[in-house]
């Protein structure tokens, strides 16, 4: 089970119950990229934290009312506010190895995409591969805000912006990317945020173009207007610029290595596993759906829940196991799956593996259990 918060007012009180009724996911998100960044790379959590104030200006700039959430999570948790400003900095802080010499990290996943004409509704999926006992940090939100949209996200305790959708029918999946280089721009995950805040798909690129995002990672958005009028893209965000990967066919995947040329003429793709685990994950998936289209079998939900479940190549594969053999720094198994239909604002979660547990679908600010 995940625990499930409905949060809603202003920033600051948003931020006070998310802290307060999810405390304990709070901490166990503390905990764990404490024990990681330590660990990994030697970086202490007085060190982190002062890596994240560097981002403080950028984010003051880009939104202040993030900075009013974030500050009411710290007083709603009882922690400092630089705490919760590292949990939102923790791409910038992982994900890029700037000196070559310490051991980066980052979660994995396969995303999938697909709008008409392939499918009667527009649907994003996901796995998220990541460390297993983050598990326990695991937060459903339902958002209700003054004078924005709607938006259900799942995210890890203290951490205001990742994966999910809102009720003008946007969604985002995120793909992280191992890279060399990042600035001290806006994190990537408040700009997942900037994105489920958005109303249109053109007022959610405005947030994440020209080099506002701090670090290098994929977003999956999709947009359902209503009357088959949509699009799924990936934007592939760095801080020298953004690129839309897209097709004609209504589908898009995208794992954790970079595709975009442009991205890769001002930062490096270091993703080791790039050949035995990513790229094959990212055609495997693209197989699956050229078996669906071929076939003429229907594709919805439980399409997507049989991708996700996919055991090919095991460990490396879409539902992904722990790696024994990779470096302990890049072991990773699937820790829940979501299955978005933006066009019926609802979704499927799994939590844990997809083959052995079970979907719980969720309307948007109205759960049922299926």
């Amino acid at each position: 089970m995940i625990k499930h918060l409905k949060l809603k007012g202003t920033p600051r009180e948003i931020g006070k119950n998310h802290g307060e009724e999810g405390k304990d996911q709070v901490l166990q998100s503390l905990s764990t990229y404490e024990s990681l960044f330590y660990g990994y790379s030697k970086i202490s959590w007085k060190q982190a934290k002062e890596l994240a104030l560097s981002h403080l200006h950028a984010i003051e700039s880009y939104n202040p009312d993030f900075i009013e959430e974030m500050e009411g999570v710290a007083q709603g948790a009882s922690v400092d506010f630089e705490d919760i400003l590292a949990l939102n900095a923790r791409s910038e802080i992982a994900l890029a190895n700037y000196s070559g010499q310490s051991k980066s990290f980052s979660d994995g996943c396969t995303a999938i995409g697909i709008t008409p004409p392939l499918a009667t509704d527009t649907i994003l999926a996901q796995n998220w591969d990541w460390k297993a006992a983050q598990i326990k940090s695991l937060l459903l939100l339902d958002i209700e805000q003054v004078g924005k949209t709607s938006i259900q996200m799942v995210t890890e305790g203290g951490i205001i912006g990742k994966i999910g959708y809102n009720s003008a029918g946007l969604g985002v999946c995120l793909n992280a990317l191992l890279t060399n280089r990042k600035s001290n721009q806006v994190p990537i995950h408040l700009g997942l945020r900037s994105v489920l805040n958005s109303t249109s798909l053109q007022e959610a690129v405005s947030k994440i173009k020209d080099g506002q995002m701090a670090s290098t990672a994929n977003f999956m958005i999709g947009s359902d207007q209503g009357e088959g009028m949509a699009m799924v893209a990936n934007y592939e965000v760095s801080p020298f610029g953004i690129d839309m990967l897209t097709s004609n066919e209504g589908k898009v995947v995208h794992t954790n290595h970079i595709l975009s040329d442009k991205i890769l003429k001002n930062v490096e793709d270091r993703n080791e596993f790039k050949f035995d685990d990513s790229l094959i994950r990212k055609k495997r998936a693209e197989q699956l759906i050229h078996s669906k289209v071929h076939l003429r079998e229907t594709i919805d939900t439980e399409a997507f829940q049989a991708w996700l479940c996919d055991k090919f190549n095991a460990p490396n594969s879409i539902n992904h196991d722990e790696n024994q053999r990779a470096p302990e720094h890049r072991r990773m198994e699937t820790v829940f799956s979501i299955i978005m239909n933006l066009t019926e604002r609802n979704m499927e979660l799994c939590i844990g593996k997809a083959d052995k547990m079970k979907y719980t679908q969720y309307d948007l600010l109205k759960p049922t259990s299926v």
